[in-house]
């Protein structure tokens, strides 16, 4: 019974990268033999086991074979004859499949090392496209380590291309498409997830919404970049540079959904893409099993992204009615993140990527001047029921009007 460190832990020790969990093999070992050392069986597809004192994952040495679609489509075989090359053997990318003895000897059977050295992700062997889950989780590892210099080996991008072609990205549950999403968007370089499964034909299989955004042209006075799909990675980037915040992330993914259902014959203008867009952030919130606040907030940034961008122009009653149909006097944690995705839809523009926009300033100076109007004067002067709403209103009203009279006018940036 022999215990290694193997696949993440390995590869990002060698980067010199944050190591956030450290995963085992155990070669030599039966299950009853890890129980009866006190560990605890956790595993529900093949035996894993937590270490009875760090709580680390242990997993028996095990192989696998295709016997369906999808990426649980797998008979495992864990016996103490399995081998640490058996082992590695069924691992994604070379960079993957190295392990750590107990002396701290790196254990490279697949020349992990010299594919880590030259920023390549490569796979270890054919049966990489036995799993259709690994194309995600390729454009995830591009998300998290383009930075680095990065680049995927042509001959794993042609594989991750079968595998589209195959149709297994459609055998895939949505709980794990949304997994591997969720934690894409968290990288740092969120966008490159989506190009890459654009590159390889994944994209229009699990977020065709996204991919009918390329090739659509939008008025070039307002978006010198004119291709819509390039102007939403755009979008995601400077989303990245503004906030942490995955959901304002997503909500600057789906943005502008819209506009990828525009006939041809109006194009490159995009009239209603905003309400058109909804349905359409609705259904991928649907299908994918997008937690609500995700959904919500996304679906505000998509209908009223527009009236952001007009935040100098709008009337003074539409401003407030905006702001009560964002819900930010009781929601004013989601109405800042609604902010932080629309300042990324100006700043996703070639050339407006570092323009210091009024638009937030308008938009949060009038918010807290309208916030500081409370119905206890109305009521000192006697006022009572629909009377007290109308008087704060009217008040919220002329608040906004004063907040916002230093600003000139901005153009609408759509």
């Amino acid at each position: 019974m022999k215990s290694y460190l193997v696949g993440g832990a390995v590869r990002d020790k060698l980067l010199n990268y944050p190591v956030k969990e450290r995963d085992w093999v155990v070669v030599g070992a039966t299950a009853e033999e890890m129980e009866a050392a006190g560990y605890r069986l956790v595993g529900k597809d093949f035996p894993v086991f937590l270490h009875p004192e760090t709580h680390e994952e242990y997993a028996l040495a095990r192989t696998e074979r295709k016997s369906a679609h999808g990426y649980k489509g797998f008979t495992v075989v864990a016996s103490p004859d399995v081998t640490l090359e058996d082992d590695m053997l069924r691992r994604d990318l070379t960079i993957n499949a190295m392990a750590e003895d107990e002396n701290g000897q790196i254990i490279d059977i697949f020349n992990g090392q010299s594919d880590l050295e030259n920023r390549i992700f490569r796979h270890v062997s054919d049966a990489f496209t036995e799993d259709p889950l690994r194309v995600l989780r390729v454009a995830r590892f591009m998300a998290r380590y383009a930075h680095l210099g990065f680049t995927i080996a042509d001959e794993t991008l042609a594989l991750m291309q079968d595998i589209v072609s195959q149709g297994e990205i459609e055998h895939l549950v949505a709980e794990r498409v949304w997994q591997e999403t969720e934690r894409a968007l968290g990288e740092k370089n969120p966008q490159r997830y989506f190009e890459v499964l654009r590159q390889c034909g994944a994209l229009k299989i699990i977020l065709p919404e996204v991919d009918n955004l390329f090739g659509v042209p939008q008025t070039e006075k307002y978006h010198p970049e004119i291709d819509t799909g390039i102007h939403t990675m755009m979008v995601l980037e400077q989303a990245t540079r503004l906030s942490a915040d995955s959901a304002v992330r997503f909500a600057a993914l789906v943005h502008d959904l819209g506009k990828g259902i525009t006939p041809e014959s109006e194009w490159p203008r995009h009239i209603a893409h905003e309400e058109k867009g909804v349905p359409l952030v609705k259904a991928v919130s649907e299908r994918l099993r997008v937690p609500n606040p995700y959904r919500d907030l996304a679906v505000s940034v998509t209908r009223y992204h527009l009236h952001y961008h007009r935040a100098a122009e709008l009337r003074d009653d539409t401003f407030l009615s905006t702001l009560e149909k964002l819900d930010a006097f009781r929601r004013p944690e989601r109405f800042e993140q609604f902010l932080l995705a629309c300042e990324a839809d100006s700043r996703g523009r070639t050339g407006f990527e570092n323009i210091e926009f009024t638009q937030p300033a308008i938009f949060r100076d009038a918010f807290k001047a309208a916030s500081q109007i409370t119905a206890q004067p109305f009521v000192k002067e006697g006022l009572t029921g629909p009377d007290i709403a109308k008087a704060i209103q009217k008040a919220r009203i002329e608040a906004i009007k004063i907040a916002r009279k230093p600003y000139l006018e901005n153009p609408s940036t759509e």
